[in-house]
């Protein structure tokens, strides 16, 4: 919701307090209980057991999981849950994080299949949504959506993100709001800080402004328009923004 934030305060013209739920089809697992806490309060009492997958472990035969009493705070989880309504075992997709654990508070973080690790930066959704927003910050630019995958090293240079980036208000500098979201993006991710050092691994992200409405015009392509639908914020290969590159309106 961060990359929103400013469009909302500007239509209704004054400070709003967030309450954030994090609900789904298959459960109502938690819910913000006071505006200036971090986290939502864990339901472990609405017919749901939890367990957790650290995101290094996705994709193993026999991954490893944790229960409440060995989870830590600020790492990556995958929940996974058993409920009375006849689910077993099932890997909700989200990426979550502790932010307390007396009581069990939790952040929802990104999708276990949008991050990019292409290079050991480890960047997630979390990251990236709250780099467009101080960058929309210091810019004064509202950003509508984006999406961003890595470009890999070649014989002419090393490799960098690139950013597909739709503006409801574009910045009167693109240079400078790429600058502030990659300052942004290494204060908050200590690993994408390494990185980026001396550009011995990455390079200044690659940003291109896309034309309004392009975006949904992709998901309407796709048959996949509509609030259920989003576009993928990050992807750890090319397919994705190579196709939306190509995509015209």
């Amino acid at each position: 919701f961060s990359p929103y934030q400013w469009q909302f305060e500007r239509i209704i013209g004054k400070k709003i307090n967030y309450l954030e739920v994090y609900n789904a089809s298959e459960g109502f697992f938690a819910a913000q209980v006071m505006p200036d806490e971090e986290g939502m309060l864990l339901f472990t009492d609405h017919g749901i057991f939890y367990e957790f997958m650290p995101v290094n472990e996705y994709g193993k035969k026999e991954p490893l999981t944790y229960g409440l009493q060995d989870v830590e705070i600020g790492k990556n989880y995958a929940p996974i849950i058993s409920t009375n309504g006849g689910l077993w075992r099932y890997l909700l997709g989200d990426t979550i994080q502790f932010t307390s654990l007396n009581p069990f508070r939790i952040k929802v973080s990104g999708r276990l299949k949008h991050y990019m690790n292409a290079f050991g930066e480890e960047v997630i959704v979390d990251n990236t949504d709250k780099a467009v927003s101080i960058a929309c910050e210091k810019t004064g630019a509202i950003v509508n959506d984006y999406t961003a995958a890595p470009v890999y090293f070649s014989d002419v240079g090393n490799g960098a993100h690139e950013w597909l980036v739709e503006f409801d208000k574009e910045p009167d500098n693109l240079n400078k709001f790429t600058v502030e979201l990659d300052k942004a993006l290494q204060s908050i991710n200590s690993d994408y800080e390494a990185k980026r050092y001396k550009d011995i691994a990455l390079h200044l992200p690659l940003l291109h402004k896309m034309p309004k409405g392009l975006f949904n015009e992709w998901l309407k392509s796709k048959g996949k328009l509509g609030g259920q639908h989003k576009v993928p914020r990050l992807s750890n290969e090319r397919t994705l923004i190579e196709e939306i590159l190509q995509f015209k309106i």
